[in-house]
């Protein structure tokens, strides 16, 4: 693929990042100024929500990158979306963290240490951005140099929990009976099979062609 053509990509998958961003704050002027409900009755839940669930999203976009490009090679070049995708989960989670911060607790450290060792949900969601942290510090190609290509690739396999303490994060965020996050609890459980699963996959195929391979007669 042409690097033009990444570029035109790149370009749009900014765009499809940063437009919810701009439908929100757009909506939260609204809500604050000229139109109440125009984030519904609780527009601090509704902020919240918003973020928390765009964070999800892409965090799991990003994780499918790898799987998609081992079963469809031709799909290989998108694996320069995968940064990309990660920072902006990360940006995300971190305007999710900020309305907690703010709009919840006011900036209280002694109302966010209450919540954080009282409410289980609030103690997975601040263990899934700080998981977040390091691989979004790490995220340079300087960093894959300073740390080496074997311990980068083994840091940023929290990405893995951080994704699953997130989707805990969202059980335990909403009320019993609610069913929301089972569609994402879903999806973030097949990619989570469906690497070894391929790991698995391809190396029997490994070991079958050779194991055919008949040895040149002298």
């Amino acid at each position: 693929m042409s690097n033009r053509l990444i570029i035109f990509l790149k370009a749009l998958v900014h765009l499809a990042c940063l437009a919810p961003i701009a439908w929100l704050v757009w909506h939260f002027w609204l809500a604050s100024t000229t139109v109440p409900d125009a984030l519904g009755a609780d527009p601090i839940a509704a902020v919240t929500f918003f973020t928390g669930k765009g964070t999800l999203r892409l965090l799991v976009i990003s994780l499918a990158i790898t799987p998609i490009r081992r079963l469809i090679p031709k799909l290989s070049w998108t694996i320069r979306f995968r940064r990309m995708l990660g920072l902006y989960a990360f940006f995300y989670a971190c305007l999710h963290l900020l309305t907690y911060v703010w709009l919840y607790s006011s900036f209280s450290w002694a109302a966010m240490i209450n919540d954080i060792t009282r409410r289980r949900f609030i103690t997975a969601g601040l263990t899934a951005w700080l998981l977040l942290v390091p691989l979004a510090l790490t995220s340079t190609t300087w960093s894959i140099r300073k740390l080496g290509g074997k311990r980068w690739q083994a840091l940023h396999r929290l990405v893995y929990l951080a994704a699953i303490a997130g989707v805990v994060h969202y059980w335990w965020g909403v009320k019993s009976g609610v069913h929301t996050p089972f569609a994402i609890t879903v999806v973030l459980a097949v990619l989570l099979l469906a690497r070894p699963m391929l790991s698995y996959t391809a190396r029997m195929s490994r070991e079958k062609t050779q194991a055919g391979k008949v040895p040149l007669s002298r």
